[in-house]
């Protein structure tokens, strides 16, 4: 059987070379997977190419008479042809009914896989009229990274080798002039002149241990004067702590809120100023319990981190042993609840658990008697005196009523004289 398939550059015509594998539909991609497994199923009889974009288009239009009908051969009441439902089949079912497959979906999917590469070019390199200014776009972009990127380089370079001539950054400002090996014979004649009374030195490998040294002698000092501290949050973070306080007998006197944003100030005093959250940690961020940490514990586990590095501190500043058993102690019990902070979304149990979890608070129900000690005498109970007080309140809330006499009437002279 043989296979029509229709492209942007021709026709290509594949023989199936074992018709067998058709049958089994559903497993048919597995022979396609690999070039070799497809030459074992189809092979390519020939291809007609397209020789312009007019002769194409004429293909398109009219399958029956474009070249490959015209000028090729096809021995097709022999082996049949199978042609991809399309347009192009309407033309050559008129002609070769009886040998037209109906149902060559299946093998011509897995032949579009061998040219999907070719139409995936074609949309990506598509030309739009409509967006001519999205090459400008693209290309300013693109330019300004490249700017930062250079900058950062030709930064560090310059960083880097002046330590080694660091005059030669106050001659040549030009950054790519800087990196090229051959200069002017101006600038060169000066370069040779500075070269001569230069600062700089040779970069040797002892310079390269000299840090790893520092690292160990640093690690061995707080390890015989602040062991629990360096058990605690880290002989960096320590001395980072114990520099930033002046020394260790003053970081001592810091509560632990303070240790906690140590190095933060300048965030705590803008927070202060603008009304706005205070910050959750400082120079103590750095420790590795902290660290590993998820993001919505770090403020947690920040806190009870300065809580125990702050008795961490005052234990090896004012204590006499030297041991670091209470940092080992303190390390272990925050490693503890990180886990716990971590794991408690995972045990955390549904609500309809919870709810069935839940009890009734438990209440006594029996009515407790109280007894009167009234009903033990029958002796009538005598008045007891009144309190002075008792008596002045009486008194006030009875007002006593006094009576006045009227005066007598003098008699007028007028009447005596009449009498």
């Amino acid at each position: 059987m043989l296979v029509l398939f229709e492209t942007a550059a021709g026709y290509a015509i594949f023989k199936v070379l074992d018709e067998s594998k058709l049958q089994e539909v559903d497993s048919l991609w597995k022979e396609f997977e690999t070039p070799e497994k497809a030459n074992k199923v189809v092979k390519l009889k020939h291809f007609e190419k397209f020789q312009d974009t007019t002769e194409a288009l004429a293909g398109r239009q009219n399958t029956f008479t474009s070249p490959v009908v015209a000028h090729y051969s096809l021995p097709v009441s022999a082996q049949g042809l199978s042609v991809k439902a399309s347009h192009s089949s309407l033309p050559l079912r008129q002609h070769l009914p009886c040998c037209i497959h109906r149902r060559p979906e299946r093998l011509l999917w897995q032949i579009l896989t061998c040219f999907c590469f070719l139409s995936l070019s074609r949309y990506k390199l598509k030309f739009s009229p409509d967006k001519v200014d999205t090459m400008i776009v693209q290309a300013i972009s693109l330019l300004v990274d490249l700017d930062k990127e250079l900058n950062n380089y030709i930064m560090r370079c310059r960083e880097w080798y002046g330590w080694h001539f660091p005059e030669v950054g106050k001659i040549i400002n030009d950054n790519l002039a800087y990196c090229k090996s051959h200069l002017p014979e101006e600038v060169e004649a000066e370069v040779k002149l500075a070269a001569e009374i230069s600062m700089g030195t040779e970069v040797s490998e002892e310079d390269i241990e000299y840090r790893t040294q520092l690292y160990d002698y640093l690690k061995n000092r707080m390890m015989a004067i602040a062991p629990n501290l360096t058990v605690t949050v880290g002989e960096l973070v320590g001395a980072r702590l114990s520099s930033h306080a002046g020394s260790l007998l003053n970081l001592a006197k810091h509560p632990a809120s303070t240790v906690q944003i140590l190095g933060a100030e300048k965030a705590l005093f803008r927070a202060l100023k603008t009304r706005r959250d205070t910050p959750k940690y400082g120079l103590i961020y750095h420790a590795s319990l902290v660290g590993q940490t998820s993001a919505k514990n770090k403020g947690k586990i920040s806190r009870m981190l300065a809580a125990k590095a702050s008795l961490a501190i005052r234990y090896d500043a004012l204590g006499e042993d030297t041991n670091a058993e209470m940092g080992v102690e303190n390390r272990a019990k925050l490693e503890a609840r990180l886990r716990h902070l971590e794991e408690k979304g995972i045990r955390r149990i549904s609500g309809t658990g919870k709810a069935m979890a839940k009890s009734d608070k438990y209440q006594h129900k029996s009515d407790v008697k109280v007894y009167d000690p009234s009903g033990d005498s029958t002796l009538p109970s005598v008045s007891k005196k009144r309190k002075f007080e008792e008596v002045e309140e009486e008194e006030v809330a009875t007002p006593v009523t006094v009576k006045t006499k009227k005066p007598k009437k003098e008699p007028v002279e007028g009447q005596l004289s009449n009498s």
